[in-house]
């Protein structure tokens, strides 16, 4: 069974974030994406990002809870530095 966490952060640079989030990710992982939509697959769980004018959704899956913990602390951890002008705070939903 999955482990399913759900992040909507309102932002107005929500493709920028999810490019450039993506495009971290890219020098060593599976990453796809577009302006409106990115996954990214790690060793320990999955990232799908979607981009919308006003926010940036983010639902992380992994296989054990473990894992959506590190999971969420990485995404979480690299979309706060990027955004570090904004001060954006990720709430994950669990």
């Amino acid at each position: 069974m999955s482990n399913i966490s759900n992040a909507t952060i309102h932002t107005a640079k929500a493709s920028g974030y999810l490019q450039q989030l993506c495009k971290h990710f890219s020098h060593k992982i599976d990453v796809e994406f577009t302006p409106e939509a990115g996954i990214i697959t790690f060793d320990f769980g999955k990232a799908d990002l979607i981009a919308r004018p006003d926010m940036l959704q983010m639902t992380a899956t992994a296989g054990s809870v473990a894992d959506l913990s590190r999971l969420k602390q990485v995404l979480g951890s690299h979309l706060e530095r990027f955004a570090f002008r904004e001060g954006l705070t990720i709430e994950w939903d669990n």
